[in-house]
């Protein structure tokens, strides 16, 4: 028996092999080929969050809250245009009461093709939540999402990736396809529950596939990190080169309310022409990626 009161050196063997049993990585399911005779694909991802980080801090300042709104009034019209005019469709992660304080945005999201994917009820942290709390809100997320865009989600980001020991097991309840939330390789690959296998696929993202790590900005603090738009280029691009010449996947993480200013979009754009150029390219949800990878494995 092992007690709240030990410390990780002091765990017994079952106790910390359980833990790393939680949500492993199992088989790989990385495809032999992808659709069309592509070398790689590419999968782009948007969360937007809007003004669930302030809210979800309980942080009232209205100068907080209309960093968020800048993701819909701003960051989203013109990402849907760069996808528009690429002729690309991307997955969207919301936040329920990011979609409930915006429907109109989320049905027109929707309506042009791209996936709605849940991402919390409002962004709350999976890890610090009561026992039976995660549930209750992933269900009623997965709820507000149907209605308001006509389709249940498929799929599940959890906010700031806080993947928790009982999120598999809820994932599993809701019958989703899919996750994009853990880092335990570039590719697809199926998470396994202790061991065994769950059928479900794991889509993994990473922080340097993520626009925010590098572009936030903390305000009272004398460290104020920022990264020019144009070395958070040469970043992705390296990342995508380094995938389409393994014939690999590229996920990329974006948010609206950090993509979408005038001086980033740009670089989202330039990226999107350099892989295309490519030619040999699959762009694809992540709902359709998972439904690839997972039929070529055999289910």
């Amino acid at each position: 028996m092992t007690t709240q009161t030990e410390k990780p050196w002091e765990w017994s063997e079952p106790h910390w092999r359980h833990l790393v049993g939680n949500a492993r990585a199992g088989r790989s399911l990385a495809p032999r080929s992808w659709p069309g005779g592509a070398r790689c694909c590419v999968t782009l991802s948007f969360d937007a969050d809007h003004e669930t980080i302030p809210l979800r801090d309980a942080d009232s300042s209205p100068m907080r809250i209309s960093q968020g709104q800048y993701g819909n009034r701003q960051g989203v019209p013109r990402i849907r245009a760069l996808l528009a005019r690429h002729g690309l469709r991307a997955s969207f992660f919301y936040p329920a009461v990011a979609a409930l304080l915006h429907p109109g945005e989320i049905r027109a999201v929707a309506d042009e093709g791209h996936e709605i994917g849940i991402h919390s009820w409002i962004h709350e942290a999976n890890t610090a939540l009561p026992p039976g709390v995660e549930r209750e809100l992933t269900f009623r997320a997965a709820d507000v999402l149907e209605t308001l865009s006509g389709r249940r989600p498929v799929g599940i980001r959890t906010a700031s990736w806080d993947f928790s020991t009982d999120t598999l097991a809820i994932i599993r309840e809701l019958g989703l396809l899919y996750d994009s939330s853990l880092m335990a390789d570039d590719d697809p690959y199926e998470l396994l529950d202790h061991g065994n296998p769950t059928g479900i696929v794991e889509l993994p993202p990473e922080w340097i596939r993520d626009d925010a790590p590098y572009f936030n900005f903390v305000r009272f603090s004398a460290l104020r990190p920022y990264t020019a738009p144009s070395a958070v280029e040469e970043i992705f691009r390296a990342e995508f080169d380094g995938a389409h010449a393994e014939g690999g996947m590229f996920l990329l993480t974006m948010h609206p309310h950090v993509i979408g200013h005038r001086s980033r979009i740009g670089l989202l754009d330039r990226l999107v022409q350099h892989m295309r150029a490519k030619g040999d390219v699959w762009f694809a949800t992540h709902e359709e990626v998972a439904r690839h990878v997972r039929d070529q494995a055999g289910g």
